[in-house]
Order: structure tokens, then sequence, then C-alpha cells
């Protein structure tokens, strides 16, 4: 970071802003990494707190940096990129209340990802006080008008069979391993949910701690499946590889992000709370 000039006449916030936009840009900063703090910079600058506060906040504007209550600054992780779920989920563990709600197609990705926080917390290598995990997927048991039959845009009974045993298969394992998680206890407490919506989501939606929202489109793609022994072509939602688009909540209420991440929070609880039913039970 360059020092401030004493010919330049611009104000010392902007050219505090200037060098650390250059140094973000030149990625001096990486993206996710936490800048120095306040009294750092001030001291960095030789300019008083109140300078460096106004840099920070012209650079939050601009969507280059973040911040987090209680954390600091941080340059953001552009949310036009592409982000991975997984190293996020597991930072997330390492907080005293930690919690996860998703809502999407079969829970496939989140069993995956969640696996090795869970792992660690049966290692004892993470400890939170609680977790609570809600999962949020279509119901099986009604008509479908995606995914569907490609001859005839119907409903398949028998597609929504086979969806079923991949929703169970690892919707219940997640469900599962963090309830084992309270019994056992290595979390005082412990609570996993799954409920049904009365529609497929054409997208997958991930809230972490609150704070976080991961969200990425199914592409419609054409699958062809043996079905009742018949090879059947499904307009299906592969979701396997969508991307993720990252939004998180900054400090200010009325940043983008932190609006995303509010009426993000906002949809699920509507839907969990109204329409979303629990599974009927064998």
């Amino acid at each position: 970071m360059q020092n401030l000039d004493p010919d330049d006449p611009r104000p010392p916030y902007q050219q505090v802003a200037n060098a650390l936009r250059a140094a973000i840009l030149t990625r001096t900063f990486q993206p996710g990494e936490k800048l120095p703090s306040g009294p750092e910079l001030a001291k960095r600058y030789g300019v008083a707190r109140m300078t460096i506060q106004q840099a920070i906040r012209l650079l939050r504007d601009e969507g280059l940096i973040v911040s987090r209550q209680g954390s600091g600054v941080f340059v953001r992780e552009r949310t036009e990129r592409p982000v991975g779920l997984r190293p996020h989920l597991e930072r997330a563990f390492e907080q005293p209340d930690v919690t996860v709600d998703f809502a999407g197609f079969s829970g496939e990705t989140l069993h995956g990802a969640i696996a090795e926080p869970l792992d660690k917390i049966r290692a004892g290598r993470l400890r939170p006080n609680s977790l609570r995990v809600r999962l949020l997927v279509p119901d099986p048991t009604s008509p479908w008008s995606l995914p569907c039959r490609t001859d005839d845009l119907s409903d398949s009974p028998a597609f929504r069979e086979r969806a079923l045993r991949i929703m169970e298969r690892h919707t219940h394992a997640v469900v599962e391993a963090t309830r084992e998680l309270g019994e056992l206890g290595l979390v005082d407490t412990a609570e996993a949910e799954l409920r049904l919506c009365p529609t497929v989501p054409l997208f997958k939606l991930y809230l972490i701690n609150g704070s976080e929202a991961f969200f990425g489109y199914y592409p419609v793609q054409e699958h062809t499946i043996k079905l009742d022994g018949e090879p059947t072509g499904i307009w299906d939602l592969m979701g396997k590889d969508t991307i993720l688009f990252h939004h998180s909540a900054e400090a200010d209420p009325e940043a983008m992000a932190s609006q995303y991440v509010q009426q993000s929070r906002m949809w699920f609880d509507s839907v969990w709370n109204t329409v979303a039913r629990e599974p009927s039970r064998p």
C-alpha cells in the first residue's frame, strides 16, 4: 500500500480509498481476506480513524468490501463469481451457534458438503453449542409439472418414486447424523427437520448462520432413464454442477447483499411456516 501524497489535492479519505482499492484489485488483498483494523490503517496512513471510516464506507458502497459485525472488514468474494459451498460451510461450523437451511431438489450437494464438519464434531475438533438444520424439498407424493416426461410433458409417478429414494437417502442421512451429535452429547442442542414443499423449486438455496446465502439455478435438461423397465425421456432438473452465487450480510442492513440475505430468509421461513409439511410416517 502506498503512502499518501501531501501534494494530492484530493481529501485524505479518497487517497486512502484509492490505495486500498488498488491493493484489492491487484490482489494484494485476496478475496475473502480480512483488512487491517481501523487503528492499524490510521497508523499506517497517518490519518484519523474517522478518515479510515470514510474510506471504508466508500469502498463498501462500491461493493469491494463487506463489514461483518464483530469480525472486521473483508474483501468481498464477488457475487458474480461462482463459489464453492464446502469451505464456507466448514468455516460456519466454527461459530458457537450453527444454523443451516436448505431448499432444493434432493439435498445431495448438502449431504456431501456437510459431512466433513459433522465428522470434525465427532472427532472433537469442533464443538459448537448448538446446531440446527432445516431441509425443504418437493413433495414426491403429489404430481409435478417439472421434472416431467419429454414426450407429452406429463407427470411421471415412476420418476417421482425414483426421486423419493434419492431424496430420502441424502436428507435422512443429514437429519440422522445431526441428531446423533446431540444424542451423543457432542453438541448441547442438535436439531434437524425435514419438510416437504408442494412445489418443485427451480433453484437451490442455502442459508448459513442467518448471514450467508448461496443461490443457484437448476438447468432443465433431457435425461433418459429406465422407468418401469423402459427407457424414458425426462425433462430433469440437473443440479450437481449448479453454479452457486454467494451473498454475505454486511453491517449495513440497507446494503444490497444484506437485503438479499434478509429476503432469502424471509422467503424460506414463509414457505416453511405455511405450506410445507412434515413427511408422513410409514
